[in-house]
């Protein structure tokens, strides 16, 4: 069949329409901007049950399947968290505070800190126990980090400008927040190019962000290969941000024909404007040995496959690989919980084009994988080749790896799991490091050495590093260093409501144990499991009470969000 036919004439109308806007959303006033979010929420509240339908069919269930809970948290309950974290941040300046306040940017072991989450009295009570802090990089001084923060809001103006947000087809927020990002930290307005596999969220976004619609600021197109290889060279585009993978990057930047390469190493590219990309990788999940109960192994199996398994494994931050201790005695007991939660879970399709594929290459290299669930989540529990399929590039499905390396002391296995996850796993996007209270206070030094030295955009301590995403207050994008030529993981960061500068990573941490068991573990919240596991019974319902009282918050809804959230 061939593709339809490649409709220039729509897509310069709306290039043009968007450049002669671009000044009056450069120009417009801060209370403008705040009321337009303020707006937003309302539109988030009333549609968030039909973007979530319009994605649970998308994927091969009903919007009442226990799997839609993923839907809820990475769709509108997202997206609303994205807009209260910018909303918070713009009425501090335009009540004439400082986007951050005192104290929240510090000094720490030769590197500048910032405290960014919990930043309000309701983070601290939903998510209570998690925080969020980045890390500087080198050279910056606290001071200078307090200057630049906030910077498009310094009185300075902004440049007016277009650009393209070529929308990832995985996760419905990610295309949301990239345009609000685009807009509210650059400036810009934006042509959102969907992606084929979510193109049916086009009709949802197109109402949630109907004023800058209406007002010239934001455009919606379909289309495929050729679509966006027109919009990127077109040049009533001033910058273009891309999720997806270092092929899509590449094929733009270097084009696809037999000259790519040779432009490569000429570094003479085809696209030669502003690019900022999130391109994902093959994320590790590095458990650092300890004393765990038997209700802890439980806990931290489901967190593990939750990793893996969230949206088919559809995810860039997907734990990919399983990084355990060769001589901890709990490896075996470990691999034996998450086998029985990867059995226990009902079976569901990976509806993202090409699993099958990977999976099958995956099979073809492993013949004897484990395979769960009717076959459709594969475990290959030792893997020892550098130059495995798993090792080498994203699967983007649902099967997982595990690597055992030696260290008879958490300080040794550390050493080991930070050298293998930095110099043999490709991409820089997130981590996630799980160790008990207990280990981490005796071996402070060897965690926090790791902590510094592991170099991704996001390391989750006892969190899987994919929550940083939801968060909106933290900045969400690959460590820093990758370049055009060697992409990686991509360059930039997006969300980063406190619009900080010299971003290095950030630190999420969250507690090791629920409530109330926390409590005599050393991690003492009041959070119970968290209720984006694929395992918690009613993730859905709090997942959907949570994006109501988000929306449009009050403590009359506590209630029924605590309730919901502690059967799980």
């Amino acid at each position: 069949m061939n593709s339809p036919a490649l409709d220039k004439t729509a897509l310069d109308r709306a290039l043009r329409q968007l450049r002669e806007n671009a000044p009056s959303w450069a120009a417009a006033p801060l209370a403008e901007r705040i009321g337009l979010l303020e707006r937003l929420m309302p539109r988030i509240h009333d549609g968030a049950t039909d973007l979530v339908a319009a994605a649970a069919h998308a994927k091969g269930y009903g919007p009442d399947s226990p799997w839609a809970g993923e839907d809820w948290a990475g769709g509108p309950w997202s997206l609303a968290q994205n807009v209260t974290a910018r909303l918070h941040v713009l009425r501090r300046l335009a009540a004439g505070r400082d986007p951050m306040p005192a104290g929240t940017v510090h000094e720490q072991g030769g590197r500048t800190w910032v405290d960014v989450f919990p930043a309000t009295g309701w983070d601290r009570l939903l998510l209570n126990g998690y925080s969020a802090q980045v890390r500087i990089q080198s050279g910056v001084t606290a001071e200078q980090v307090r200057e630049r923060a906030a910077e498009p809001y310094s009185g300075r103006g902004q440049r007016a400008g277009v650009a393209l947000v070529l929308g990832a087809g995985n996760v419905a927020a990610l295309t949301a927040t990239d345009i609000v990002h685009k807009l509210y930290s650059e400036g810009q307005v934006v042509i959102a190019k969907m992606n084929p596999v979510n193109a049916y969220l086009r009709p949802h976004f197109e109402r949630i962000f109907d004023e800058f619609v209406q007002r010239g600021w934001v455009r919606f197109v379909d289309g495929g290969p050729a679509e966006g290889t027109y919009l990127t060279a077109h040049d009533g585009v001033d910058s273009v941000h891309v999720t997806g993978s270092d092929r899509t990057h590449d094929a733009i930047v270097w084009g696809t024909d037999e000259h790519a390469e040779q432009r490569r190493r000429d570094d003479t590219p085809l696209i030669d404007k502003p690019f900022t990309s999130e391109l994902g990788g093959v994320s590790p999940c590095i458990v650092v040995p300890g004393r765990w109960s038997r209700a802890d192994f439980r806990f931290q199996a489901e967190h593990i496959v939750t990793s893996k398994m969230n949206n088919s494994g559809h995810n860039c931050i997907a734990g990919q690989v399983l990084v355990l201790p060769r001589s901890w005695h709990g490896t075996e007991r470990l691999l034996e919980e998450i086998r029985r939660v990867l059995h226990a879970l009902p079976p569901r399709t990976d509806y993202y084009p090409g699993a099958d594929q990977r999976l099958q290459a995956v099979l073809e290299a492993h013949p004897q994988a484990e395979r769960h669930a009717d076959g459709c989540r594969i475990l290959v529990p030792d893997i020892t080749d550098h130059d495995d399929v798993l090792l080498t590039g994203e699967v983007f499905a649902s099967a997982l790896g595990v690597v055992r390396l030696p260290g008879e002391t958490p300080a040794h296995f550390l050493r080991h799991a930070v050298d293998f996850a930095n110099d043999i796993l490709p991409g820089t996007l997130g981590a996630t490091l799980i160790v008990d209270p207990r280990t981490e206070r005796a071996q402070s030094a060897a965690v926090e050495s790791a902590i510094a030295e592991l170099r991704y955009g996001t390391l989750g301590v006892n969190s899987w590093s994919g929550v940083n995403f939801l968060l909106g207050y933290t900045p969400w994008g690959a460590y820093p260093g990758h370049t055009r030529q060697a992409i990686g993981s991509g360059i930039g960061f997006v969300n980063n409501a406190f619009m900080l500068e010299d971003v290095e990573k950030t630190v999420l941490r969250a507690p090791f144990a629920p409530a109330p068991r926390g409590l005599f573990t050393g991690s003492p919240s009041l959070s119970p499991k968290p209720p984006y596991f694929v395992t918690h019974r009613s993730g859905r319902t709090t997942l959907e009470r949570v994006t109501r009282f988000t929306t449009a918050p009050s403590l009359a809804q506590l209630p029924a969000v605590f309730a919901s959230a502690l059967r799980g």
